[in-house]
């Protein structure tokens, strides 16, 4: 614990780090993995339960709370921690992505975007410095610059352009953040799938010295061998004593793939979402619970989990949970879900500490790659 923000790297295995982020509200192991809590919520979970998974920290989205119930209300309230009950560290995203991702009517200039709500259609204004005041509102323990994030494939002069008007942002970000005791200010690399302008995103972004770097614009269309990769090129060119995020990624192989490169902290909604579909996350890769052939099956959902909503109840019972479309079977497999991503995370750690990541890496794989094993 500490009064202000910092980060120790503790060791290193070829490129992957083991680190930890110290807030005034509790320390984050990385690598690490951050549920997301879009509107405050982490979809069918309790906080209490998202913490004893051995989430050290979450992820809100400012888009989405500053439209309901509004970033001033959350802050006459307490404050986000307050508000959702979870008093661990708070990532909040600048929300850039889901203006350009599900406002209706959108307008992006040099000031910002104004965008008609995809909730009731009422019309706003997002800049660097709004984005960074409804943070602020919010409590957030860290905050994202606004950015533009465009999908891939694109043209070399609309990445350019883009990432351009990012750094520009985050210049605007910073000045609006300011000197704001134990929080910190993350800036955000673009530059697409070329090279030489993630070389120069990360490097105008490197000079301001900010506490912490994202690298974002990836996971948004182009294959994962691209966006690799572009890490590669990127986590190299970004100073070594402060943390890196890779936003909006991904799978479990993904994670470890980017861990390997030298990240350190993810996000992503793919476990949570895959949960209320009726997908599981298993040491031995993705189970469907939808398929008739769990219907008869009294095992476990996994056999190798600490967590009850994977060895407490049958594959038959949850494939009839998510067949007839009951709450529980949503609220199980997310739960199974964000346990599996958490041990992920936490094997990774232990691997790195004993200086055989590549190892876990590859037994990973191997269990993937063999699959869920057949009824008896």
């Amino acid at each position: 614990m500490t009064a202000d923000f910092s980060f120790r790297l503790l060791q290193t295995d070829s490129a992957a780090r083991l680190g930890e982020i110290s807030t005034p509200r509790g320390v984050v192991r990385t690598p690490a993995f951050m549920p997301v809590g879009t509107a405050g919520t982490v979809k069918a979970m309790y906080m209490d339960q998202v913490a004893a998974l051995g989430s050290d920290i979450i992820l809100a989205n400012t888009y989405h709370l500053m439209l309901r119930p509004g970033a001033e209300r959350v802050a006459r309230l307490g404050g986000l921690h307050a508000f959702c009950g979870w008093h661990g560290p708070i990532l909040t995203d600048s929300g850039g992505f889901q203006v350009m991702s599900l406002a209706k009517l959108r307008k992006l200039t040099e000031n910002g975007v104004t965008f008609q709500s995809h909730v009731d259609g009422s019309r706003h204004e997002l800049t660097p410095e709004r984005s960074i005041e409804i943070q602020g509102l919010l409590g957030a323990d860290i905050q994202m610059q606004l950015d533009e994030c465009i999908a891939l494939p694109a043209p070399h002069a609309d990445i350019e352009r883009a990432m351009e008007l990012s750094l520009r942002w985050a210049e605007r970000s910073a000045t609006a953040f300011g000197d704001q005791k134990g929080r910190a200010l993350f800036g955000i690399v673009q530059g697409g799938d070329v090279a030489e302008l993630r070389l120069r995103s990360a490097a105008a972004l490197a000079a301001m010295d900010l506490k912490g770097y994202a690298i974002g614009g990836l996971a948004v269309g182009e294959p994962q061998p691209t966006m690799l990769a572009m890490l590669e090129v990127t986590c190299p060119a970004l100073p070594a004593a402060k943390p890196r995020y890779l936003m909006g990624v991904g799978t479990p192989d993904d994670l470890l793939a980017s861990i390997a490169r030298g990240v350190d902290m993810f996000d992503c909604v793919m476990p949570t979402r895959a949960g209320r579909h009726g997908l599981a996350y298993t040491w031995r890769g993705t189970v469907n619970l939808r398929n008739a052939r769990h219907a008869d099956d009294p095992r476990p959902l996994d056999e190798e989990s600490d967590c009850p909503a994977a060895r407490a109840y049958s594959r038959a019972y949850l494939h009839h949970l998510v067949r007839c479309g009951e709450m529980l079977g949503a609220m199980l497999l997310t739960w199974n879900n964000l346990a599996y991503y958490q041990s992920l995370m936490a094997g990774a750690r232990e691997a790195i500490a004993a200086g055989r990541f590549a190892d876990f890496h590859a037994r990973a794989r191997q269990a993937w790659a063999a699959g869920d094993i057949a009824p008896r």
